[in-house]
């Protein structure tokens, strides 16, 4: 794939040209790629208000991943 990264005005990466054939095959391996930017349903939205409002609410209670994995490699 032969990208092209587009520099802004103050020379930081600002976007990127995907040529059309390169585009054609990521459409073809992943179909739903066009609606990517679409906005997501209400209900997920209140779904993720509330898995953040637990994990805030238990912030203490919450542990790193590491322990998780170390924990079922011991089993």
């Amino acid at each position: 794939m032969s990208l092209q990264i587009i520099q802004g005005g103050n020379g930081k990466p600002a976007g990127v040209f995907i040529p059309m054939n390169d585009w054609d095959v990521i459409k073809t391996n992943y179909p739903d790629i066009e609606n990517v930017n679409s906005e997501i349903p209400d209900w997920q939205k209140q779904l993720l208000d509330k898995r953040l409002e637990t994990i805030a609410n238990n912030s203490n209670s919450i542990k790193p991943i590491e322990e998780l994995f170390t924990e079922l490699d011991s089993e």
